[in-house]
């Protein structure tokens, strides 16, 4: 399996794009019941910091990432440049957190 470069550039130094292939998506929702566990356990606040908390995000992240770039492996891409990370609090009383990554698959 062929990895697939991500930047937050609109392009990619000596690799000129050949074919822009279109906007590419990764969604991931986390629910409010892992973040109240997360946040139930003081002690893993240290510093003001929540480790357990910021591995959650890591975890979305990546994986919302993971899935933009399965995305643009079916397009045929071998990167996506311009990409753009979104963190959204969705649901009834901010119940669930979204994070999404965007950006353009192309082949170079």
């Amino acid at each position: 399996m062929t990895d697939i470069i991500v930047s937050t550039t609109s392009r990619l130094e000596g690799r000129p794009a050949q074919d822009y292939l279109g906007i590419v998506t990764g969604e991931v929702i986390v629910g409010a019941n892992l973040f109240r566990d997360l946040f139930a356990s003081v002690r893993d606040i240290v510093g003001g910091r929540s480790g357990a908390y910021e591995d959650v995000l890591q975890r979305a992240r990546s994986e919302a990432i993971e899935e933009m770039q399965g995305n643009a492996r079916k397009l045929g891409a071998n990167a996506i440049v311009g990409v753009d990370l979104d963190y959204e609090v969705i649901g009834a009383n901010g119940s669930m957190l979204m994070v999404s990554a965007s950006g353009t698959a192309i082949r170079y």
